[in-house]
């Protein structure tokens, strides 16, 4: 009886362990309990970040940051990197204001704006997918031409939004919480699909994990990595469109050093610089923990200087800790330069 009572525990055991809430916990307890900590001592050290309304702006801004941080989440499982996000984010938030204020409806205005970001991400995909230049490299060097862009079509200047309808998207609340909350949850939905549910998400962790092996596999490498970097990139132009949005206009400005965050938030959360690790929640979870530090430094009156120094020790804190956790050898010129091609 008691070996028949042990098998019949065995199946709760494993559905237990299967459970992507518990399997959420376990692979995230570390930099839970760092975002616990962070906002315990926030709370004690201020009197107004554990304010509802302190709590909701938070939650509003790490929007951005999370939407490109799931973007750069998929581009880090494959083993490379793209730092065009940030460009893309000034560039699609100055497109999108300048067609509505030339006469466009706001909804085609949108989705031309997208059609923009992905433009881009085809671009940066078809190089380094069939030229065997290092993403690094490319998506660097694309991100200045991207941003010259948007200084060219604005003239340096700022292009204010008259559509009162695009700015409450940004700035807006329904049911008292934050409109771009609510998009935020709707692409993290997409994207986790995409991610857990089809063949081409467990294709992209093939390739990040060992791209020789996919290649012999007849996974399509260049295919895939040339959609990844769409998604990225579409993501990035989203981003923009909502902080556009925001801001009441469109800004050439917008966007600078953004590609940071959003590989800290991804690093943070667990995707791995070598390839074939990641999850959409974790990154998630690395994108408040960003925020949190954030706004925590600006109640704490810390000076803009001095949080670009906290941010860069984060990062590097982040990306060592990787290294040691899932490096096992790995070179530098694989953290610059991106998984070479075998």
């Amino acid at each position: 009886m008691m070996k028949d009572n042990r098998q019949t525990e065995k199946p709760k055991k494993n559905v237990l362990i299967n459970n992507p809430v518990v399997r959420f916990f376990k692979n995230n307890i570390g930099i839970l309990l760092a975002l616990f900590v962070m906002c315990l001592a926030l709370t004690l050290a201020t009197d107004s970040f554990f304010d509802s309304k302190n709590l909701l702006n938070v939650l509003r801004q790490i929007c951005i940051n999370a939407l490109l941080a799931f973007g750069m989440t998929f581009v880090l499982i494959i083993g490379g990197i793209d730092l065009t996000v940030g460009s893309v984010v000034g560039a699609s938030g100055v497109a999108v204001v300048m067609l509505m204020e030339a006469g466009i409806p706001m909804v085609p205005a949108i989705l031309l704006s997208l059609l923009f970001g992905a433009v881009i991400g085809l671009i940066n995909g078809v190089i380094i997918a069939t030229t065997g230049m290092p993403p690094f490299i490319v998506t660097l060097s694309l991100m200045g031409s991207i941003r010259g862009l948007a200084y060219i079509i604005t003239d340096g200047r700022s292009v204010a939004s008259s559509n009162s309808t695009f700015t409450s998207m940004g700035n807006g609340y329904f049911l008292g919480i934050p409109i771009p909350i609510y998009i935020l949850v709707i692409v993290m939905i997409i994207v986790s699909t995409i991610l857990y549910k089809t063949r081409f998400g467990r294709r992209m962790y093939a390739i990040g994990g060992n791209p020789t092996a996919a290649r012999y596999t007849g996974i399509n490498i260049k295919s895939i990595t040339i959609k990844v970097y769409i998604i990225s990139a579409v993501l990035a132009s989203l981003a923009g469109i909502i902080l556009a949005s925001r801001m009441f206009s469109g800004q050439p400005t917008a966007g600078q050093g953004y590609e940071s965050d959003a590989i800290a938030a991804a690093v943070l959360g667990g995707t791995s610089f070598t390839g074939g690790i990641g999850t959409i929640g974790g990154t998630l979870v690395g994108a408040l923990v960003i925020g949190v530090l954030s706004n925590g430094l600006n109640l704490l009156h810390i000076p803009s200087y001095v949080q670009m120094v906290i941010k860069g020790i984060v990062i590097i804190m982040a990306v060592g800790f990787d290294i040691i956790k899932h490096g096992k050898g790995l070179q530098i010129s694989q953290l610059l330069f991106g998984r070479q091609k075998s």
